[in-house]
This record gives structure tokens, C-alpha cells and sequence, in this order.
């Protein structure tokens, strides 16, 4: 697999990609869930930490990487259900970690949904632990 930066030319593969590994990005009730806001907002703001993992010429995985100058974040990975497995997403991660410690970023967080165990064990295995902090949230208006 080969990481590059996201050009534009990738989006309809990047969404595709998504809507599979992220199905909670079609439930109704959720607008902020915009994949396509997403893509736009991120190209407005650090393009340059928006990889995606392409295997020949298909994008198999991505990841959306930001750092406001006092931590780093890591979003959307995703990797192409059948291409899971083989290290493609450690890869992605390892890929992000280097890019923001190249920009001085001395520590990484990363949310993910409490209703998957799975994901929380991948990202134990790549060292990632539960901080004793609680995330809060606010809806601002459009």
C-alpha cells in the first residue's frame, strides 16, 4: 500500500469507502455526520494531514490527521473490509503519528465510538490507552 496526501480526485473512492466502513454517517438524525462537509472542511484546514492508502489504484484506506498546536488528532480512519488484516491500518496510523511528530506534536488523541470494542482493541495494540478524561460536546449553529 502505498500513503499519499488526499487529492480531490480521490473523493468519490474516499466516500464510498466510508459510507462502508462507517455506516452511522447515514443515519437521518445525524447532519454533522456530512462526509462530504467533512472532506471540505479538512481541505480548508491542513489538507497537507489528510492520507489516504491506495493499493494499485484503488484507495483502500484513509485517515485525517489535525494539530492545533497543543495535541494532535487522529479521525476517520477506515480501512476497505476486505483489505483488513494485513496491517494496512496500523500503517495509516504509524503514517499519521510520523507526519505530526515531524511538526513537533507531542501527543496524539482520538475519540471513537463506546459501541465498538473492536476499534478499542485495535488501537490497544498500537499503544493507545483510555486517558482519564471525559469529552464533552456542543452542536454550534450552522
Amino acid at each position: 500500500m502505498n500513503i499519499r496526501i488526499f487529492d480531490e480526485r480521490d473523493t468519490d473512492a474516499v466516500l464510498a469507502l466510508w459510507s462502508e466502513a462507517f455506516p452511522e454517517y447515514a443515519a437521518p438524525g445525524k447532519p454533522q455526520r456530512d462526509p462530504r462537509l467533512s472532506i471540505r472542511n479538512k481541505m480548508a484546514m491542513q489538507p497537507e494531514l489528510f492520507f489516504v492508502g491506495v493499493l494499485g489504484e484503488r484507495v483502500i484506506g484513509t485517515v485525517l490527521t489535525g494539530y492545533d498546536g497543543h495535541r494532535g488528532w487522529l479521525y476517520s480512519l477506515a480501512v476497505a473490509a476486505d483489505q483488513r488484516g494485513n496491517g494496512y491500518g496500523r500503517a495509516l496510523v504509524e503514517h499519521a503519528e510520523r507526519a505530526l511528530a515531524s511538526i513537533g506534536c507531542p501527543k496524539l488523541n482520538l475519540q471513537i465510538m463506546a459501541n465498538k470494542p473492536e476499534t478499542r482493541a485495535f488501537y490497544a495494540k498500537l499503544g493507545y490507552h483510555m486517558d482519564e478524561v471525559v469529552s464533552l460536546g456542543k452542536r454550534l449553529p450552522a
